[in-house]
């Protein structure tokens, strides 16, 4: 009896730590790739969890506040944050998970890629930041940030 092979491919995860793993993946979105990451950290709770979630990224074309990007905020250091403010060419970004005035700093240029979806939970279907979950969500976190260090601590302190 002849023996049959599996169609589709093996797959394996391996891990890098992220200065050696994200100029990769930027190198692939400047090519024009669109690019996969599971997320590490949690800078962006309550919204997203470390190790359990995955960011959908595209070369970014025209960020806007508000919007979910990969940027590298010093050589070699990214961050997966949300842009808080443009200034001409001068961007601020804070994680959702980090309290007011944590903010980081970098130029438009610095922004390495743009986030389209997240596979949050385990769910195979995309939760796109242009929809309308995730317009709402985003709306209500970026107009609250004097209550975030306070639901910041009851959502640490119920997981």
């Amino acid at each position: 009896m002849p023996q049959q092979h599996s169609l589709q491919p093996e797959t394996r995860e391996v891990q890098f730590q992220n200065a050696q793993f994200l100029p990769e993946v930027v190198k692939l979105l400047n090519e024009g790739h669109t690019v996969t990451i599971n997320l590490r950290g949690v800078s962006m709770r309550p919204f997203l969890e470390d190790g359990r979630d995955k960011a959908v990224l595209i070369r970014p074309s025209n960020p806007k506040v508000g919007d979910p990007v990969l940027a590298e905020i010093s050589e070699g250091f990214f961050v997966l944050h949300r842009i808080y403010r443009i200034e001409g060419n001068q961007v601020t970004l804070l994680g959702d998970g980090n309290p007011r005035r944590s903010y980081e700093h970098c130029l438009q240029s610095d922004i390495c890629g743009a986030v389209v979806g997240f596979y949050r939970k385990g769910s195979s279907r995309l939760d796109r930041t242009d929809g309308w979950r995730w317009r709402c969500y985003s709306f209500f976190w970026m107009h609250t940030l004097f209550l975030r260090r306070y639901i910041l601590y009851i959502y640490r302190h119920l997981h």
